[in-house]
């Protein structure tokens, strides 16, 4: 291995040696794997595909009904690309007219658990998080105020 450079999983490389101690887990570069996959898994509409799909599989109709504000072309780009990474089986019946289910894959699965302790570790401090947005809110309009006068 080069001097000033590790090799991470992702084969990605980082410019900075951390030796064991590495910081970041992934490159932050946008052509990294392992940023893209981040990308895609833990935007808003990914998430909630995700829960919604816990054991149970639904139509598109189904999802985008639970969905509060998402358009049927964000719902449809979400599934795609979630179906492309192995996340989400869509099954498509051939009937009239043809009815499509999506599904967790047991990839996607593992990743709901994840995204559970992600929702139990909000759930367990959204009291905390609301006090700072108060305090920063307090703070930025003090600021604000101060340098209008």
């Amino acid at each position: 291995m080069e001097e000033g450079t590790s090799k991470s999983p992702s084969n990605c490389e980082s410019t900075v040696d951390y030796g064991d101690a590495d910081p970041f887990q992934w490159d932050t570069r946008e052509d990294c794997q392992v940023r893209q996959i981040l990308d895609r898994i833990a935007d808003k509409w990914s998430l909630l595909v995700i829960a919604l799909l816990e054991n149970r599989r639904l139509r598109f109709t189904e999802l985008r009904r639970e969905i509060d504000g998402v358009s049927q072309r964000m719902l449809t780009v979400t599934l795609r690309s979630l179906e492309r990474d192995g996340l989400v089986k869509r099954t498509v019946h051939p009937v009239v007219p043809p009815r499509v289910e999506y599904e967790l894959t047991s990839l996607g699965r593992t990743l709901h658990t994840t995204i559970q302790s992600l929702v139990t570790w909000t759930e367990e401090h959204q009291e905390e998080i609301a006090q700072a947005r108060t305090a920063y809110d307090t703070r930025a309009a003090e600021g604000s105020e101060a340098t209008a006068t």
